[in-house]
């Protein structure tokens, strides 16, 4: 039979090999049957498109490029997220199958050309796919990147739920950020492995020389570790873990708040830090945003004026004015138990007493260096603010004539 006529009678039963393939979709494939109603007919119509390109290659082997890329035209781009590359691949297989038993005993060149074609195909939608994949990769970058610099602002609006959703975050309960300098090679890839190994999602934000980290807790509370994952960490471990993905300098772990929601608090005091981690000249790596709160206050930084106030001298102030004063005293007296004694003419060990019950009310330990110079900024904070208080309420006078 001459290639003419052979494409006459391929015309001709195209529309019955189409009909079969279906039905044989439907038959030996579990996925196409549970399918809705009108992704099942895009995929026949995919392949209908299928046949019919063949059909046009056997007359015109050169067409191959453009006929085996638009097949895939025919599908809504709805298909791409709902049919895997390896579905697709079963259906281009069950067509082949079928348009082979149908040409059966019409020569071997044509049965060859359903080979050759058919393998045309495979590398067309591996082509399809690798492009959505690549579309689809660079815009989660930029949505990645919007989600983090809306964090960073803390310009949340209504869609930021559904645009954290899209990113596929899974975290539960609360979130911390963390903030560090950009390394030369940057490995966005082995940042994610690390935080899966950790049982946590993350969120990356490169700004240039600076790297965001948005750390959130993958696993719902009581839920066992998966294989390999690590057992419930705190946010400072998980940050040591994450540590060696930055690049040199300072690495500042902001607090943890409640949800990705409010993580902008989180992101404040980490940012807030980081801007003055090199006023202290022993700083750890990674080291807490609250460790840095003298160093922020002095920076004009509010909420770092407001915690130091609302956690250190107000709570003080309502447990016991002989703490405060106790406090006070010994930090002047340049943290000498006997020189504070003296002054508040009492035991040494009432100093001791109450330095201890300062730390139990406060979790502040006034012995260290590091945490003197945190508790004796919180006192001045708080000594300046309740001066402003007491002349705000002082009534006004009027000048004497």
């Amino acid at each position: 039979m001459d290639k003419s006529a052979t494409l006459t009678w391929l015309r001709r039963i195209s529309g019955d090999i189409a009909s079969v393939t279906i039905k044989r979709l439907e038959d030996t494939l579990p996925w196409y049957a549970d399918m809705p109603p009108a992704r099942r007919s895009a995929v026949g119509l995919v392949a209908q498109a299928g046949i019919t390109s063949f059909i046009q290659w056997y007359e015109d082997p050169t067409s191959t490029p453009w006929i085996a890329a638009d097949i895939f035209a025919a599908a809504p781009r709805e298909l791409l997220r709902s049919v895997s590359l390896q579905q697709t691949l079963q259906l281009i297989r069950v067509t082949v199958e079928v348009t082979e038993e149908r040409v059966a005993g019409r020569g071997g060149d044509l049965r060859e050309a359903i080979l050759l074609y058919s393998r045309d195909v495979a590398f067309a939608a591996a082509d399809v796919y690798a492009r959505a994949a690549e579309a689809r990769g660079l815009w989660d970058a930029r949505l990645e990147a919007l989600v983090v610099d809306s964090i960073l602002t803390g310009e949340a609006d209504e869609e930021l739920p559904s645009r954290i959703a899209a990113l596929g975050w899974h975290g539960h309960g609360e979130v911390a950020v963390l903030v560090g300098t950009t390394p030369p090679q940057f490995d966005v890839d082995l940042v994610r492995r690390t935080a899966r190994k950790l049982a946590v999602d993350v969120l990356i934000g490169v700004q240039g020389s600076r790297l965001v980290l948005v750390i959130g807790r993958a696993r719902i509370a009581g839920q066992e570790p998966a294989e390999g994952e690590e057992e419930e960490l705190g946010f400072e471990e998980i940050a040591t873990r994450l540590e060696p993905s930055f690049g040199p300098g300072y690495v500042v772990l902001g607090p943890a708040v409640a949800a990705l929601v409010d993580a902008s608090q989180s992101a404040r005091a980490a940012l807030a830090g980081f801007a003055v981690a090199r006023a202290w000249r022993s700083a750890p790596r990674p080291v807490d945003a609250d460790d840095l709160l003298p160093e922020r206050a002095l920076a004009g930084d509010p909420l770092a004026k407001q915690t130091l106030i609302e956690r250190i001298y107000r709570p003080l102030q309502a447990h016991s004015t002989d703490l405060v004063t106790t406090l006070w005293s010994y930090l002047d007296n340049g943290r000498s138990l006997e020189a504070t004694a003296r002054e508040l003419f009492v035991h040494p060990n009432t100093v001791r007493y109450r330095l201890k019950r300062v730390s139990e009310v406060i979790g502040w330990d006034a012995t260290g260096p590091r945490e003197a110079l945190i508790l004796q900024t919180a006192l001045i904070l708080g000594s300046i603010g309740a001066a402003e208080q007491v002349r705000r309420r002082a009534p006004l006078r009027r000048p004497s004539r």
